[in-house]
């Protein structure tokens, strides 16, 4: 009997399931958030949807314990798996001060957790690249035992923090992945405008280390590709840029309007090759899951959705006096007063 395909790549029956239901979770929590921005609750979503698989794969093969992540801000997926939870991500959306990633100073999207080893983004992309390679330095210099991890999608890959993160990386050769989600559209670019080479990771190569491109719709394969990245990099072999080839199934974010730029049969047509619905029928082929297994498991994540909605639009805002709470310097003593 042929083995499957989640055992020759390191996962067992448990994990395979619960990489599902990270995904499951991710696409709720995101669709959630849409109707709460339609109905004027929340201001703006940017969203995860298509590319929850090859989030999965990369955090399945990372150690939230030691391993520090640098995400982008697509990346909800990612941070549930690093300990974020519907009720962090919709504390985020309704700007509520207990949010974790920002105490509701950001919009949403911009992750960051001291805690859990979540390096904090910023709106200009591609600036949590140089950052994660100097985490990269850090571990190095310290003789610290961990992967730094940084996500951006393909159009960030044309900004000179990319190159300049990725030049630094190679001549030292730090355990650092560079990991491209590879969404098809810089907002309403599309890739073949973008690029002057095939592939992201074909850029790897001018700077000293190993380029893959990769499935992004597949979770188990960009599983794979992903842990032999993590294990080249604690052993010493320094980075690998992946680029995970993906499709964003919404419009770039609820600001934006997709029908201007590509047609409807192109995103029906990626709909079909979902990482959800890849994922769930390899789980039923596999007799991981059944109908009832799937229903009892959508209920409960639409349950935690329901209450992490409930609490985080009655959870108290942020009193008036903190306005300029981490803006200006607190306590006094410095030359400029």
């Amino acid at each position: 009997m042929t083995t499957p395909k989640h055992r020759q790549v390191g996962l067992t029956d448990q994990q395979v399931v619960d990489m599902y239901r990270y995904m499951l979770l991710a696409r709720t929590v995101d669709e959630r958030m849409w109707l709460l921005n339609r109905a004027g609750k929340i201001p703006f979503v940017i969203s995860c949807q298509g590319q929850e698989g090859a989030q999965a794969g990369a955090g399945f093969a990372l150690d939230p314990s030691r391993d520090y992540i640098a995400p982008y801000y697509r990346d909800l997926c990612l941070v549930l798996i690093y300990g974020h939870t519907a009720r962090t991500e919709l504390l985020s959306a309704f700007g509520k001060p207990e949010d974790p990633n920002s105490g509701g100073r950001q919009m949403p999207g911009h992750f960051g957790d001291r805690r859990r080893r979540i390096i904090t983004g910023s709106s200009p992309v591609g600036t949590q690249i140089p950052h994660a390679v100097g985490a990269a330095l850090a571990a190095r210099m310290r003789g610290e035992d961990f992967v730094s991890y940084v996500s951006f999608g393909e159009g960030t890959s044309n900004q000179g923090d990319f190159h300049e993160a990725a030049n630094f990386a190679g001549i030292h050769k730090l355990p650092v992945i560079f990991f491209c989600e590879n969404n098809q559209y810089a907002i309403s670019v599309p890739t073949q405008k973008q690029l002057g080479c095939a592939n992201v990771a074909d850029r790897a190569a001018g700077y000293g280390f190993e380029g893959v491109v990769v499935d992004g719709m597949d979770p188990l394969e960009v599983y794979r590709v992903m842990r032999a990245a993590v294990e080249k990099a604690r052993s010493g072999g320094g980075p690998t840029l992946v680029e995970a080839k993906t499709y964003r199934l919404v419009p770039h974010s609820s600001d934006d309007d997709d029908r201007t730029y590509r047609s409807r049969e192109e995103v029906e047509e990626a709909r079909r090759g979902d990482s959800l619905v890849r994922m769930r029928s390899y789980l039923l082929a596999e007799g991981l899951l059944d109908d009832a297994a799937e229903a009892s498991m959508k209920q409960a994540i639409l349950d935690e959705v329901n209450e992490a909605t409930a609490y985080a639009e009655a959870a108290p805002h942020a009193a008036p006096e903190t306005l300029l709470q981490h803006v200006y310097a607190e306590g006094g003593g410095g030359p400029w007063q």
